[in-house]
């Protein structure tokens, strides 16, 4: 299968966040001319105790949603005319829907908050299942999106010399080029410094000293894929302090943050605990997690 014939994948449950997540799909498949696979979870709860009142044949409720997801192609078709659009209604949990629809994508996108079997997404294993499992990028797009008000469009990549983060970094300067955007490569560190220098670990205290690595650790990080986006500008910025802190501040003004999901050194863990959750529940723009 070849690249433009892998479609983005986009989870749906209808909640304001689906429709938010299914109109940043839309307009990446437009930009990367690829189909869209629009993919609804239904999953059946068995009660234990039969609930009072009218119980609508499960078999009627498949139906009616099957007609709600065509419906809803048909209405992207007709306003997006280029547009290749397909649908699926996956039996079962959320994450197991689209993880396994991530085999054949090459994004998968959601919103952070939603109903039905997307309740929860961003709250305990559904969410470090789509991450960590997804063969593909993932993007996360918050509730109530609104455009930044700023010159040009930027896109921030956290940058640790990990394998993640440098698929990362191709990944932010794809999307960059598509977008017409900038690159902001973000590089964090806690003092004292924990560096790997000729072989051997030991701590680095000198804070001047740390920086210059820093720098150089981005700019070698960069150098392949800003070699191969020749058109994308791109500039580093360097802080102290907390990796999670430091994107989601920084998400105030971007229009997409891109993380390698797992890392070393500022970023690490950042798809575990507290700090995934702090970035995916407090990001202003739109972020991709790329594994």
């Amino acid at each position: 299968m070849s690249s433009h014939a892998t479609p983005i994948v986009i989870g749906y449950d209808g909640s304001p966040a689906g429709a938010g997540a299914l109109h940043w799909a839309i307009a990446e498949a437009i930009r990367s001319r690829a189909p869209l696979r629009i993919v609804e979870a239904f999953e059946v709860v068995v009660q234990t105790r039969p609930s009072p009142g009218h119980v609508v044949p499960l078999e009627a409720l498949r139906t009616a949603r099957e007609k709600g997801l065509s419906s809803l192609a048909e209405t992207v078709r007709l306003q997006h005319p280029g547009v290749q659009v397909d649908t699926i209604l996956a039996e079962g949990s959320a994450a197991e829907a689209l993880v396994e629809a991530a085999q054949q994508a090459r994004l998968v996108v959601l919103g952070s908050r939603g109903l039905g079997g997307w309740t929860g997404l961003l709250v305990g294993s559904v969410a470090v299942q789509v991450t960590t499992h997804a063969q593909c990028p993932v993007v996360v797009i918050p509730p109530d999106l609104r455009q930044h008000v700023h010159e040009g469009l930027t896109v921030v990549v956290g940058v640790d010399g990990s394998k993640a983060s440098a698929r990362a970094i191709e990944f932010a300067f794809d999307q960059a080029e598509a977008l017409q955007a900038r690159v902001v490569a973000m590089h964090t560190w806690t003092s004292p410094f924990l560096t790997y220098a000729d072989g051997a670990s030991m701590l680095q205290f000198d804070e001047g000293k740390i920086e210059d690595e820093a720098r150089l650790l981005v700019a070698e990080s960069v150098a392949g894929a800003a070699a191969d986006h020749p058109d994308v500008k791109w500039t580093t910025e360097l802080s102290n302090g907390s990796a999670a802190q430091a994107l989601v501040r920084r998400s105030g003004s971007a229009d997409l943050v891109v993380v390698g999901s797992r890392g070393r050194g500022g970023f690490t863990g950042l798809l575990l605990g507290s700090v995934s959750q702090s970035v995916l529940h407090h990001t202003q723009c739109p972020i991709a997690i790329v594994r």
